[in-house]
């Protein structure tokens, strides 16, 4: 391979191997080098890779196939690669005595994105199917026993219709969640513009959730030194974060005794002069509770659509497993931060930082 091939496939972005028809590694340009090493040069190809579908596919080729892809996967920093290997002939043939007709090239193509994408899209519809299944197979089977055994039961009918209703409604929120973060999603890349009062905001939250808070037997409490706190924002999307906190805290974080102050549920609102992540000043929203707070082995994971602490707790509750993750994607809409802070016993603190005008 002349030099000017070589400086050609040094340019590409993705790693090139060339097989020469000895078999063994004649070149790698600097992204192969990176991935492979560079110390597989001159050895023998199946040294370096040791996957037996891509091994397969070399030697087809190399004996005169037509060009085929394969795949290649390697583990590195604790992470998954996949790579698509497009195997074709080089220029050049074999003489007499080499073990191979032709030489090769090997481009690699990362398909790690698109297989994690793929894997998420696939886990998204199992989730959804899950939970859809279980208040339909409720509904279904109070249907089949109103039509049959219960028909002129009338308590059995009463009891069964609420607990119909109930899950008419579960699956109703779950609907609403998918499309509310459908809607964010597809608004992610599209940062909001109108002035928005985080004080009135929050205020306005509050008195619509303090049905639920005096359902739950929770007291709400609004904590801010300041008289208006002004950010760039959309104010449906940013009352929905402080709602889908609240509702949170209220339902999982204060449940208790209302002489010990642990059913309380305090929105602080304040200023960050510098946020170094935001680079410039921070709006700070609050949601605390006083609840029995969060393993720190959960923390990671809690924005993951679906992924619940307590399954069958959150179930009860009726809730969907989709509000942090859309509080996530709002806040990142807004070009935002949110940080989730608890320990088992001493509450939980989700923050949202905003930047400020």
């Amino acid at each position: 391979m002349d030099k000017t091939t070589q400086s050609i496939l040094n340019g590409l972005p993705q790693p090139i191997v060339a097989i020469g028809v000895d078999e063994r590694i004649a070149f790698l340009n600097q992204e192969a080098r990176a991935l492979f090493g560079a110390g597989v040069e001159g050895r023998h190809y199946a040294t370096a890779i040791r996957q037996p579908a891509l091994l397969e596919a070399i030697d087809r080729v190399g004996r005169g196939g037509e060009p085929e892809f394969a795949t290649l996967m390697r583990s590195t920093g604790g992470s998954d690669q996949a790579f698509r290997v497009h195997v074709a002939p080089f220029e050049g043939r074999a003489t007499d005595g080499q073990a191979r007709a032709r030489p090769l090239v090997l481009s690699f193509e990362d398909v790690s994105q698109q297989r994690a994408a793929g894997q998420i899209r696939r886990d998204f519809v199992a989730n959804v199917s899950h939970e859809l299944r279980t208040p339909l197979t409720a509904l279904t089977g109070f249907i089949d026993t109103l039509q049959g055994a219960a028909r002129d039961d009338a308590a059995a009918r009463d009891r069964f219709l609420a607990i119909m209703a109930r899950e008419a409604g579960r699956m109703n929120r779950l609907v609403e969640d998918l499309l509310s973060l459908s809607r964010v999603e597809a608004e992610e890349r599209m940062r909001p513009l109108d002035r928005i009062d985080l004080v009135a905001l929050s205020r306005s939250a509050m008195a619509s959730l303090l049905p639920l808070a005096e359902e739950a037997g929770a007291r709400l409490e609004l904590e801010t030194s300041h008289d208006s706190l002004v950010v760039r924002g959309d104010a449906d999307q940013l009352t929905q974060v402080l709602q889908n906190l609240v509702e949170n805290g209220v339902k999982y974080g204060a449940r208790g005794d209302k002489d010990s102050g642990a059913n309380v549920v305090t929105i602080r609102l304040g200023v960050i002069a510098h946020e170094p992540v935001l680079r410039q000043a921070g709006a700070v929203m609050e949601v605390a509770d006083r609840g029995p707070g969060i393993d720190p082995l959960h923390l990671p994971r809690l924005t993951e659509r679906f992924y619940r602490v307590d399954s069958h707790r959150s179930r009860e509750m009726g809730g969907t497993g989709l509000g942090l993750a859309i509080v996530k994607h709002i806040v990142n809409r807004h070009r935002g931060r949110l940080r989730i802070t608890s320990e088992k016993g001493q509450g939980s603190r989700f923050t949202v930082i905003l930047p400020m005008e």
